[in-house]
């Protein structure tokens, strides 16, 4: 898979995300069969900022931290989490297992 198919298939996994929900890097990577490909999860979610669909700020690392947080400017993704009902301290969610949304059990 190039890199501009598996960025749409990131955004497709992305776009389902419920709101007030989560997911990690490693979870969509791992859902569509990218062996090792939560970096390219990652590079996805930073180059999605121009997309007004995709709802980036859903995803975080795989302890529930906002480690994309840089590119959202500021607070920008804790407020978004916030508006959805997630609570983050210290740039980790609390209650991450409670928000956790697993495509592979999901979109199953």
């Amino acid at each position: 898979m190039d890199k501009i198919n598996a960025f749409d298939a990131i955004y497709q996994v992305v776009r389902e995300i419920p709101s007030g929900r989560v997911t990690t890097y490693g979870a969509i990577a791992a859902y569509l069969g990218m062996k090792g490909g939560a970096r390219m999860v990652g590079w996805a979610m930073n180059a999605s900022h121009t997309l007004a669909d995709i709802p980036a700020h859903r995803v975080v690392n795989r302890n529930g931290v906002l480690t994309g947080k840089n590119f959202f400017g500021g607070n920008r993704m804790e407020m978004l989490l916030a508006e959805e009902g997630i609570r983050v301290q210290d740039d980790q969610i609390i209650h991450f297992k409670q928000h956790f949304w697993d495509p592979s059990a999901e979109l199953a």
